[in-house]
């Protein structure tokens, strides 16, 4: 999903540029959402040359069982159509260029570790997560003129609607729920709520350029995270699902979850983001609740 701001922002419009608009539809229907404009893909450039600004949220789930097929697309979903947006970008006049671009990307960046501790400064991993972020960050970067351009690096984004949460709670809810693997791993996570603010607040102020971590000031391990989900269910949260039965559901696509990293949000901190849930048992019960 792209989305393109126009307008000033007391009185703006939002345009959701996407590659079906029959699914955009569904998830944005003009009776609960009139100020929302789909835009199919040959209506994109219309879309983007005259906004304010364009936030980049493209890209297929990685939550899934991966084959050679299912990450070479995951990488090509990022790349494809992040490219087409930096060169409809490029290619406006100097008067319909949009002065923002909000690009997302993710803490695989970082790959995954137990011990290290991430920040914005921090190199980047040899996995092939980390492989994908980067190029998806190159080529957000190959916008050119005096657009701002601001790479969120997205954790896991806990909701009320899909997602890691999503997946979790019915498993928790037939007493079935504990941590996945050895439960030690990282768990870097933000709040739906959190990661909308953020993404707000880099479109809006000058100061929000460059690399800005998009998670809570506290990550967690996952044993922590479940037993905080398991007592805001009521549920308990001592039954681990051993490393060769998630392998055996996702293969390779297992290592998002057997394997984490501790990102901090330091720049988000530096300029003064105000969060609100800074702790995951505050984000669950407002989430549960």
């Amino acid at each position: 999903m792209i989305i393109s701001i126009t307008g000033a922002t007391d009185n703006h419009s939002v345009h959701v540029l996407t590659r079906s608009k029959s699914k955009a539809e569904e998830i944005f229907p003009v009776k609960d959402f009139p100020g929302i404009k789909i835009a199919g893909e040959p209506e994109w450039k219309d879309s983007i040359q005259g906004s304010t600004g364009v936030v980049n949220l493209a890209g297929l789930p990685i939550s899934t069982r991966w084959s050679s097929e299912i990450k070479k697309e995951i990488k090509e979903s990022r790349i494809r159509v992040t490219s087409k947006v930096v060169e409809l970008i490029n290619s406006s006049t100097d008067d319909t260029r949009p002065k923002v671009f909000v690009s997302a990307t993710a803490v695989g960046y970082y790959g995954s570790s137990e011990t290290q501790v991430f920040d914005e400064q921090s190199p980047s991993g040899k996995d092939y997560l980390a492989e994908v972020c980067r190029e998806w960050e190159s080529t957000a970067l190959r916008v050119n003129g005096d657009a701002r351009v601001a790479l969120i690096r997205i954790g896991v984004v806990l909701g009320k609607d899909g997602g890691a949460l999503a997946k979790m709670v019915p498993l928790f809810m037939m007493f079935a729920g504990g941590p996945l693997g050895s439960g030690k791993q990282w768990f870097s996570w933000i709040h739906l709520d959190d990661i909308v603010n953020l993404i707000y607040e880099a479109l809006l102020n000058p100061s929000y350029k460059g690399v800005i971590n998009g998670t809570a000031p506290n990550p967690v391990r996952l044993s922590e995270l479940c037993e905080q989900l398991g007592n805001v269910l009521g549920r308990p949260s001592w039954l681990p699902v051993p490393d060769f039965a998630l392998k055996a559901v996702l293969g390779e696509g297992a290592s998002v979850v057997l394997e984490g990293q501790r990102v901090l949000p330091t720049q988000a901190k530096k300029l003064g983001f105000p969060f609100k849930y800074s702790y995951v048992k505050d984000a669950l019960k407002a989430i549960l609740s």
